[in-house]
């Protein structure tokens, strides 16, 4: 009988070894997989667009209809909009999500709330242009500008900086917010001096992945402020500007000769990847210091 059960044993163990090692190729293949398109598109865009980058091309306006000169003003332009987007979404984000995790009493209007930030999380960017242009520009009165593009796109990236900072804070162990209040030092004190800084790690996580999005989306931009060709940089928050995004999408769809401007096209999307990749290390350059510092 023993051996009969040893015997099943060892039956049940190579059948689950057989499991996990399936299980793990097909994860070491599904990694590949994404590598290798990543490193294609990637290659592709660097391989085709480094020719077009100079000095020229980095520094100044656009001329005959974007057909030749630079593309300063989508750089600028593309900065700018990232900025003041994190500007307006990254404050009310981290607020909102503390108040969600922190003082909101568990019940349906939590559970409400919630549910649409996480609908928002997952709402097509064209809808965040339409509600844009519609409250800041038809219902505000606000012009088609720099503004209201980045108050639109700070409303895009808003479900995502939310959702990862209540994330981040509930990871944050109970006996640390427990230790504080036994020491008598209040909610708020204990949130900004304890929970906060455990959770930078995470909520800039969250930062890095709106920056991607802020500098990448078009639609949302299309219909509040951006434009084609506007050859001189912005003059304040409340002129129209140009853009990477929508600069590159009218180009490859609109331009009377798409091949001519192949490269510039390219030159433009190697730009655009640059510029959220600098960012990105700046942000993750930020969450190590956290993390170290916290370590």
């Amino acid at each position: 009988m023993s051996e009969e059960v040893q015997t099943s044993k060892n039956s049940v163990r190579k059948r689950n070894d057989l499991y996990q090692t399936l299980a793990f190729t097909v994860m070491k293949l599904s990694v590949a997989l994404v590598l290798l398109i990543l490193i294609a598109v990637v290659g592709d865009i660097v391989l085709n667009g480094w020719s077009a980058i100079n000095v020229t091309f980095l520094t100044q306006m656009p001329q005959k209809g974007m057909t030749a000169g630079g593309i300063l003003p989508c750089i600028v332009g593309t900065v700018e909009l990232v900025i003041l987007s994190l500007l307006f979404a990254v404050p009310a984000g981290i607020l909102s999500a503390i108040y969600l995790t922190e003082y909101a009493p568990d019940g349906r209007a939590k559970w409400a709330v919630e549910q649409a930030v996480n609908n928002l999380a997952g709402t097509p960017s064209i809808v965040f242009g339409l509600f844009g242009m519609a409250l800041f520009i038809k219902y505000i009165g606000l012009p088609s500008s720099l503004l209201t593009a980045s108050l639109t796109m700070g409303v895009l990236i808003l479900p995502v900086i939310i959702r990862t900072t209540q994330e981040s804070l509930l990871s944050v162990p109970k006996e640390l917010r427990d230790a504080s209040y036994a020491l008598g030092i209040t909610k708020w004190e204990t949130i900004r001096r304890v929970v906060l800084p455990s959770a930078y790690s995470g909520i800039i996580t969250g930062i890095i992945l709106s920056v991607g999005r802020a500098a990448g989306e078009t639609a949302p931009i299309l219909f509040t402020g951006a434009v084609y060709y506007y050859p001189r940089l912005p003059d304040n928050v409340f002129s129209p500007f140009m853009a990477l995004s929508y600069h590159l999408y009218v180009m490859a769809t609109e331009s009377m000769n798409i091949e001519m401007t192949r490269s510039i096209q390219y030159g433009t999307a190697l730009i655009l990847l640059l510029i959220v990749l600098s960012m990105n290390l700046v942000a993750t350059g930020i969450r190590r210091h956290y993390k170290k510092k916290l370590s």
